[in-house]
């Protein structure tokens, strides 16, 4: 019976790696700590968001981009606590800004990595089966993917106040129908992801997130279903609600 196994020296299969923009200080959240290091049930958010990644098996490398000045701080804390064996870690430093952040996760990737999950380090609660169906849509073919919610909320497009408080004019009240709340992990052909990072400038009045980025390129952007508990970890309140989530998950599934 023929071997299965293929020679030593085959090519390895394409691989899908995560990169962790960690480097913010989420001044939201109030001083003290990153946001990424501030604990959530006793345990740092960017472990939460690192073992999220880490749980699809879909994913073989994190990527975690630290403070500039905190890459050994985070390997310590990855070397500290319990992460799954058969997927690779790596730390690099980040930039002054989100952008630049992960423009330096994606220097650091290897040849064999072709598709990129972008998963923001505040949403440490992403379940499994969101980061499994962004990854497969990149994989069928999608050059990028963003999981997203329909809206609960009427949305009002208005002309900004000139100061904090004032009455500000509605200019228009957008199909609530057609609007999705976007969440991470973005998925992307890394080309695809390279190529918007080296080509699109983001400012002010531009792209907000990688998928934007991409946008701007003139590529497609796909949406798949993303999950209640994806959210982002920004205010006091949120982190409350995190804490909550994060106990019946202990309490039910002995998370």
């Amino acid at each position: 019976m023929p071997s299965t196994t293929p020679p030593a020296d085959a090519p390895r299969p394409p691989r899908t790696a995560a990169v962790i923009p960690a480097a913010g200080r989420g001044v939201r959240l109030g001083p003290g700590a990153p946001k990424a290091l501030r604990t959530l049930g006793g345990t740092p958010m960017l472990i939460h968001a690192v073992r999220a990644m880490a749980a699809s098996r879909a994913v073989s490398l994190v990527v975690v981009v630290a403070p500039p000045d905190g890459a050994p701080e985070v390997k310590h804390l990855l070397d500290e606590h319990a992460l799954p064996e058969r997927t690779d870690y790596l730390v690099v430093p980040g930039g002054e800004t989100r952008q630049e952040s992960v423009g330096l996760g994606l220097d650091a990737l290897p040849e064999d990595v072709s598709v990129v999950l972008v998963h923001d380090a505040a949403r440490p609660l992403v379940p499994v089966d969101t980061v499994d169906a962004v990854a497969a849509a990149v994989r069928d073919g999608a050059p990028a993917v963003v999981p997203a919610l329909p809206l609960a909320d009427t949305v009002k497009e208005v002309e900004p106040a000139g100061a904090p408080g004032e009455p500000e004019p509605v200019i228009a009240t957008p199909v609530r129908a057609r609007l999705r709340a976007v969440q991470t992990p973005q998925g992307f052909d890394r080309d695809t992801l390279v190529r918007a990072h080296a080509e699109v400038a983001v400012d002010g009045e531009g792209a907000t997130d990688d998928a934007g980025m991409v946008e701007r390129l003139g590529q497609p952007v796909v949406v798949v279903p993303g999950h209640e508990e994806a959210f982002k970890v920004t205010r006091p309140l949120d982190l409350v609600l995190a804490e909550a989530v994060l106990a019946r998950r202990r309490a039910n599934d002995g998370f």
